[in-house]
């Protein structure tokens, strides 16, 4: 999916309330995936049951043939559709919350089906031709079926009625944002052989049940139900908005068939270009992304911090771990000038962090960076993949929170880091002989601001091969932290990834988190020795 078609998409879609839906015992529509179970009552106990009964089931594509009119909607059309605010699910109920549905069509074509539950009780939420201005869209003279159903929906919290705070739309693909009110990044449900040869695999949200919340209540509980080729699952959501919002999911997954590469709480984002990566900078704006950085918080207690890439080839790094205390993509830079955009801010989209709530065992936390031209297109996923492989018959059970918002909700007690610059290597004056990049770190925070001027700050520096030279670490006033920086000498011509490490210490003690890096000699990056540099 184009992540700007999908963006301008929650901005400007149209979104739809249910009216007088029509009450109907829960699993007897006939647009439900077969086997669905029947009986009006509902819980996230018997929604887990209904999905592992599905996976012991052949896959079924739920694919429906639209309407004419609506599968053909061009861009214009489909924008100038407008939800009516007066249908809005518990509007005039005194909920803080209003939910809103998209419509059907251009990217979005296959339906979701949609429940209220009361009570214990789920009612289906009908489409209704008079959820909607169809604005100058054919459809304004269409006939559309009842049981058309909808794309996903939008929520609204506490009397703002037009921003939304979380939309689902599109396969198992959600977002949701801070006080910044700036959508951002995504989440998904689950991700299956993201980053591999062969082609990827993206689970649907084929069902939603939004359970109403009482009146004065802050909290919204969303339960979905995952199917696939290779899994099904059933997904609880409870949503609280605040100036960091969170949502802490459940996820019961289970396999049809044995997965070779399964992502848990796949995050989705997109690095055009920064500080750090250059390859594709020929826009006028200093950096385009909107996330800079994978966090990590191992079990053993390390904090690292690695910055994203926009690879000439797709990338892929698996960080080896047992018990994660966390991981997340963030924003760290929410300097307005450091971008330059004032149309989209990327200053101010979210970060997203996942904190595990449950022993998640061992494992890898897993990033795929795939190269793109422009910001049109995510090209980042990071996730969590167990050590060992899914099987058929097999319940996976994860519970963790995801926090939606500007900082992430916990931070290193050390310094972190703020910047990463590269460039040509070498002593400015001197003649180059020989190749060697440059890279210049920043940090700031932790005790760095404390230290007296007498105590020695070591940089701490490895790499996977070749050799490191012209190391130093001093402090840097502009941001009150320190600044090492470090020459990488390749020892050959290979265009393999080479993996740098860096921290700072003093006196035995680590006083920074561990920066991790990935470097490739792209070979129009840097031009042969031969033709550079004299020998």
């Amino acid at each position: 999916m184009h992540r700007r078609q999908l963006l301008k998409t929650l901005i400007a879609a149209a979104a739809a309330g249910i009216g007088d839906p029509e009450k109907r015992a829960w699993g007897a529509d006939a647009k439900q995936p077969s086997g669905v179970l029947t009986g009006d009552f509902f819980d996230y106990a018997r929604l887990k049951g209904h999905a592992r009964a599905l996976a012991a089931q052949p896959y079924r594509d739920a694919a429906t043939a639209l309407p004419k009119a609506v599968k053909d909607l061009d861009w214009d059309e489909y924008q100038s559709i407008r939800f009516r605010d007066d249908h809005a699910l518990w509007a005039g109920a005194g909920s803080r919350f209003r939910v809103k549905f998209f419509h059907l069509g251009l990217f979005f074509q296959q339906p979701v089906q949609m429940y209220e539950v009361v009570a214990g009780r789920a009612r289906s939420i009908a489409y209704e031709g008079g959820m909607f201005d169809y604005g100058k869209s054919s459809l304004r003279d269409a006939n559309l079926p009842s049981d058309l159903g909808f794309a996903g929906f939008r929520v609204n919290f506490s009397g703002d009625w037009v921003r939304d705070i979380t939309a689902f739309l599109g396969a198992s693909y959600f977002r949701a944002v801070g006080a910044e009110m700036q959508y951002g990044l995504s989440a998904r449900g689950l991700a299956i052989n993201s980053g591999m040869p062969s082609p990827e695999e993206f689970p649907r949200f084929t069902t939603f049940w939004l359970e109403r919340s009482n009146p004065n209540s802050g909290l919204l509980t969303v339960y979905a139900l995952l199917d696939s080729a290779s899994a099904a699952g059933a997904f609880r959501f409870h949503i609280r908005p605040s100036a960091v919002l969170s949502m802490d999911v459940d996820a019961a997954i289970y396999p049809r068939k044995e997965i070779e590469r399964i992502g848990i709480a796949p995050l989705t984002s997109m690095y055009l270009h920064g500080e750090n990566d250059r390859r594709v900078a020929n826009d006028w704006r200093p950096e385009v992304h909107d996330s800079d950085g994978l966090a990590m918080w191992r079990g053993n207690g390390e904090w690292i911090w690695r910055p994203l890439t926009n690879p000439a080839n797709v990338g892929f790094n698996a960080y080896a771990d047992d018990n994660p205390r966390g991981f997340g993509l963030l924003q760290r830079d929410r300097n307005f000038d450091h971008y330059q955009d004032d149309g989209v801010f990327y200053e101010r989209r979210p970060s997203l962090w996942v904190e595990p709530r449950s022993s998640w065992g061992k494992g890898a936390i897993q990033l795929v960076e795939l190269p793109t031209p422009d910001e049109t297109q995510d090209n980042i996923v990071a996730f969590w993949n167990p050590a060992e492989p899914p099987k058929p018959g097999q319940e996976l059970l994860f519970s963790y929170r995801l926090h939606w918002g500007g900082r992430a909700p916990i931070s290193p007690p050390l310094a972190v880091v703020v910047a990463t610059r590269t460039g040509i290597g070498g002593v400015v004056g001197r003649p180059r002989t020989y190749m060697s990049w440059r890279f210049t770190v920043d940090f700031a925070g932790g005790e760095l601001s404390k230290l007296g001027k007498n105590v020695r700050i070591e940089p701490v520096i490895t790499a996977s091969r070749g050799e490191i030279e012209v190391t130093s670490a001093r402090p840097l006033e502009g941001i009150r932290g320190y600044r090492a920086m470090f020459d990488y000498k390749p020892v050959d011509r290979s265009t393999a990834p080479v993996t740098l490490r860096l921290f700072l210490r003093a006196n035995g003690k680590p006083l920074s988190e561990t920066w991790l890096y990935e470097w490739i000699a792209w070979e129009q990056r840097l031009p042969p020795l031969s033709t550079q540099y004299p020998k």
